[in-house]
């Protein structure tokens, strides 16, 4: 069976993420989108939200980890989010893409991003 996709796409928070000095005390506005794997048919045919994503309150949770406690690598900051979208018991599997717009980058580019997918053992 394939798996239905709830996404959330353009999620923006303020975080101090990064290796430089600067990157930790300035902070900077990441972008994070995520696809959620799932089976939406039960909460379809019950018009149940208990029984599906409720993306207001995961919103919530993954702004949380964006402005908390500040890692090096955006690629430690994608899997702690997807891990938090593993947390509902509903999601099988997660795709989790972290931007970071203004990542110090001495060039013009338009985006540097991490992008992983995490499913359930």
């Amino acid at each position: 069976m394939s798996l239905d996709r709830i996404e959330l796409r353009g999620l923006r928070a303020r975080g101090r993420h990064g290796c430089l000095p600067a990157e930790r005390e300035l902070g900077q506005e990441f972008v994070v989108d995520v696809s959620l794997g799932l089976d939406t048919r039960p909460a379809a045919e019950g018009d149940d939200l208990s029984r599906t994503v409720d993306y207001g309150s995961l919103a919530s949770r993954l702004v949380a980890v964006v402005e908390g406690e500040p890692v090096n690598l955006i690629e430690t900051l994608a899997d702690r989010l997807a891990k938090i979208c593993l947390e509902d018991p509903n999601v099988a599997e997660a795709d989790v893409t972290v931007h970071k717009p203004a990542a110090p980058v001495p060039h013009p580019f338009e985006d540097v991003a991490v992008r992983i997918r995490r499913s359930r053992p």
